[in-house]
């Protein structure tokens, strides 16, 4: 596979998808400019450079992707939060991203998440023109960042992959990742394709490994190009009876997220 011509600015590089993300782009030789708002903890691949940055601050981010080619956008709250904590990283900073690419002419690979859709019943197969369900504020900020996308494609010819990332460990942990688990290789390797695609438009394409159990059908892997090689169906055998005791996270696609401060009658 090719290297980027331009550099490629990773946000929330240390974080534990950023951090694989950093040492897996950078043995492939990609020219990286890593970014979080807390330092790296690893050694920088060769060639990389860190530059510590608020998504808060506007012009810091636009100063930072000035030249990208490529913003790989995994900055922001990670989990499940009160609004006030995801309404600056996930809301104003993903705007920021948008205008720094705008300004750049640069594509955005967007970590979306599984949980824009999960209070869809896990019955029911999804494509990824499925309507919005999220599952709390943190999946609210990622179907805000999926619209903001859309809009920038559509007003400013701002080229997104929305990756709708299900569940990314070094494996699946219980019976609902048999269905959401991807792995790091198949991350890795989705994130390329996404970045050197010719052209991709807006394009929204489902996280996951080949499991067999999955939620999800149709999306735009086709435009990227992406086929995953990895899959949780030998897990199976171990894991499809490790469920938990809440009837919420076992009827919804979203699992444990959905049952966080749930106050709905559930009968």
């Amino acid at each position: 596979m090719r290297i980027p011509l331009r550099p490629v600015v990773l946000t929330g590089a240390s974080g534990a998808l950023g951090r694989e993300l950093s040492r897996r782009l950078g043995e492939a030789g990609w020219p990286l400019v890593l970014t979080d708002i807390v330092p790296f903890p690893d050694r920088l691949p060769a060639g990389a450079r860190f530059i510590s940055a608020d998504l808060n601050d506007g012009g810091a981010v636009v100063q930072l992707c000035a030249g990208a080619g490529t913003i790989i956008h995994f900055g922001g709250v990670s989990t499940e939060r009160p609004f006030e904590d995801i309404l600056g990283p996930n809301i104003r900073g993903l705007y920021h991203i948008y205008e720094a690419a705008r300004c750049a002419r640069a594509r955005v690979v967007f970590a979306s998440s599984n949980h824009v859709v999960g209070f869809h019943e896990r019955t029911t197969p999804l494509d990824a023109d499925c309507a919005y369900r999220p599952d709390g504020y943190y999946g609210l900020s990622k179907a805000f960042g999926e619209l903001l996308a859309r809009l920038y494609f559509d007003k400013h010819g701002v080229e997104s992959v929305i990756l709708r990332i299900g569940s990314c460990f070094p494996q699946p942990r219980d019976a609902r990742m048999l269905a959401t688990w991807l792995s790091y290789a198949d991350l890795t390797r989705l994130v390329m394709c996404a970045a050197l695609a010719e052209r991709v438009g807006f394009a929204t394409v489902w996280g996951a490994s080949a499991n067999a159990r999955t939620f999800w059908r149709r999306d735009d892997r086709a435009v990227i190009g992406w086929q995953p090689q990895d899959s949780a169906d030998p897990f199976i055998p171990v894991l499809e009876n490790r469920v938990s005791d809440n009837p919420v996270a076992e009827r919804y696609q979203g699992g444990a997220f959905c049952a966080i401060d749930y106050t709905r009658d559930r009968g």
